[in-house]
């Protein structure tokens, strides 16, 4: 499915508040626009709807992604603690994963996350493995869970 193609991911993310589903699709276009090339890979789980850009169609080298949680987004780093964020404004404390929390397009600060998403892009290509096929500019859904934790409007 090419990128313009969102109605599975908008079909998941039918129970969110109106305002949750617009921030996360708002960043969307901001991580698409930077990175027309890369694929995003979406996950309709348990306990989310998440969703994240990849150089390849393995979730092992996706670089940012997007959760999409009751009352706000999360958009994060997979391997945020290998990039270098000078305003410490990164959240989390597990050996990996960073993010932010965004309740309005107003509360993401653009430029900053521009350079750490090049600085993450960056890593993640260094670490890839050889692929056998290559996919480019694509939307993969890749597991729909068949029970799911999703807010009450």
């Amino acid at each position: 499915m090419p990128k313009e193609t969102v109605d599975d991911l908008v079909r998941f993310m039918l129970p969110y508040p109106d305002k949750v589903k617009a921030a996360a699709l708002w960043l969307r276009g901001f991580v698409w626009d930077l990175y027309p090339e890369t694929n995003e890979l979406i996950y309709d789980n348990y306990n989310a709807v998440a969703f994240g850009w990849s150089p390849t169609d393995k979730a092992g080298d996706v670089f940012c992604s997007i959760a999409v949680a009751s009352d706000h987004v999360n958009f994060g780093f997979n391997r945020g603690v290998d990039i270098d964020d000078p305003d410490n404004i990164l959240l989390g404390n597990g050996n990996q994963y960073r993010y932010i929390r965004v309740r309005e397009r107003e509360d993401f600060p653009e430029e900053y996350m521009k350079q750490l998403l090049e600085a993450a892009c960056q890593n993640s290509i260094s670490r890839m493995k050889p692929v056998k096929k290559i996919i480019k500019g694509e939307t993969i859904v890749k597991s729909i869970s068949p029970v799911k934790k999703r807010p009450k409007n």
